[in-house]
């Protein structure tokens, strides 16, 4: 099965990210790197997203048509930072690599649909 694990930041992790000194900066992404070489053969693509200043959002339901505005979700206190799609065997493998992501504290899990 194919499913897209999506990385969310939070304001308190953008913070704590940050403040961080560039030592400890540069040993967050290694850690992510070795995630993503450790889950390679399973991993069928990913990127990290433009921060969410640079997000436009389209509003369908809005009264007399869409409504386009720039940034996130205004009620959003998580944005979407990165993913990566995968192929796996089933939900629960999924989930085992999600909970060792090293980087920012919260994936959502979905499966692509065919």
């Amino acid at each position: 099965m194919k499913y897209v694990l999506m990385f969310c930041e939070t304001e308190q992790w953008e913070k704590d990210w940050e403040a961080m000194d560039d030592t400890a900066r540069e040993q967050g992404f290694a850690r992510v790197q070795a995630w993503l070489s450790e889950y390679g053969d399973q991993i069928l693509h990913n990127r990290k997203l433009a921060g969410g200043d640079t997000a436009t959002t389209v509003r369908l339901d809005a009264a007399g048509g869409p409504l386009v505005t720039d940034g996130p979700f205004v009620e959003g206190k998580e944005i979407v930072s990165g993913y990566v799609e995968v192929e796996v065997a089933d939900l629960d493998e999924a989930l085992a690599m999600a909970r060792t992501w090293p980087g920012c504290p919260l994936v959502e899990i979905r499966p692509v649909l065919m």
